[in-house]
């Protein structure tokens, strides 16, 4: 007891460093190395993620053609989008009829195929990759290129239809049936929300659905009252990553169309306008205006499925 006193008395003496005045030195001493190992993350974000981004909002009060000086316009950029720019409502339109019919679609048939899967069938590791695989191919030039072939007037499409006395449109050429073949496109690619969807099911415990089954309850029964509910946060997940995807795709488009969006603006993307803004007409400040556009669309979607799940997704907690 007496040597605890005498301990305390030394530790509270005038001029006796304290844990505390060594904290700050101590501290960064031993965080040193964390930012070290953190500089090429660091560098890549503020070098080609933030700072062209602060680049991009600025050029979007800007009169920029790449090969001039920005020349300062305010708020003239927005403005010309919001009241004098039918091409920007045109890629509205077929971006918003592409994300309503491609996330719900690829969504069902990806949670359908993980349902087949989580069956317990053999030789799953082999239909798992297989179903994965156009996702890691289908946002690929050659992709596109093959999907322009199927679709086209004289494509194998077609030509299967040819052998039931069917005759087929040319169905990247008309406006009709365009954009349907890039929501197929997006469907096909169905791999990545399905390895997901396996992952969640297989989650679910076994003893539910015998309690369920002992009470009499269906399949069907099962599906809607057990596994929907249990599976609502990977649901939930999948529906924010796909949704900003769809909002981002490009290439299809750019390559099925040419570049230009057509027929008749069917397939016109808004980022395939911003990229033609940008790098066929050399408008970088209304593209960069057209960018920060996005991005809030983006967000906005993103907020509201955060606000809307506190009401149907359901956690363990």
């Amino acid at each position: 007891m007496a040597d605890a006193l005498i301990d305390a008395a030394i530790d509270a003496a005038p001029g006796r460093a304290q844990p505390a005045d060594l904290a700050p030195e101590t501290s960064w001493r031993g965080s040193a190395g964390g930012y070290l190992f953190l500089t090429p993350w660091l560098i890549g974000f503020f070098g080609l993620t933030l700072g062209p981004a602060l680049v991009s909002l600025y050029l979007s009060f800007t009169d920029f053609d790449l090969l001039s000086n920005p020349h300062w316009v305010g708020a003239a950029n927005y403005v010309r989008i919001a009241t004098n720019d039918p091409k920007f409502t045109a890629a509205m339109h077929v971006t918003f009829v592409y994300v309503a019919l491609a996330v719900p679609l690829k969504l069902a048939f990806a949670l359908m195929v993980a349902t087949i899967l989580n069956k317990g069938i053999s030789g799953l590791s082999l239909y798992r990759a297989m179903f994965y695989l156009p996702s890691l191919i289908g946002a690929s030039v050659a992709i596109a290129v093959l999907w322009r072939q199927l679709f086209a007037g004289d494509g194998l499409l077609n030509q299967a239809l040819l052998l039931f006395g069917i005759r087929g449109p040319s169905w990247i050429s008309d406006p009709d049936t365009s954009l349907y073949t890039l929501v197929a496109l997006s469907v096909w690619q169905f791999g990545s929300p399905m390895i997901i969807f396996l992952a969640g099911l297989r989650q679910i415990p076994r003893d539910v659905y015998e309690a369920a089954e002992i009470d009499g309850a269906s399949r069907r029964q099962q599906f809607w009252r057990i596994t929907l509910p249990l599976l609502t946060p990977v649901i939930f997940f999948n529906g924010v990553v796909q949704t900003i995807d769809a909002f981002k795709a490009f290439t299809p488009a750019f390559i099925i169309s040419g570049g230009t969006g057509g027929p008749i603006d069917s397939t016109l993307f808004y980022t395939l306008y911003l990229y033609q803004e940008a790098f066929a007409y050399f408008r970088m400040g209304y593209a960069a205006a057209l960018a920060w556009i996005l991005v809030v669309i983006i967000a906005a979607f993103t907020a509201l499925a955060f606000l809307s799940s506190r009401y149907w997704v359901h956690y363990d907690g």
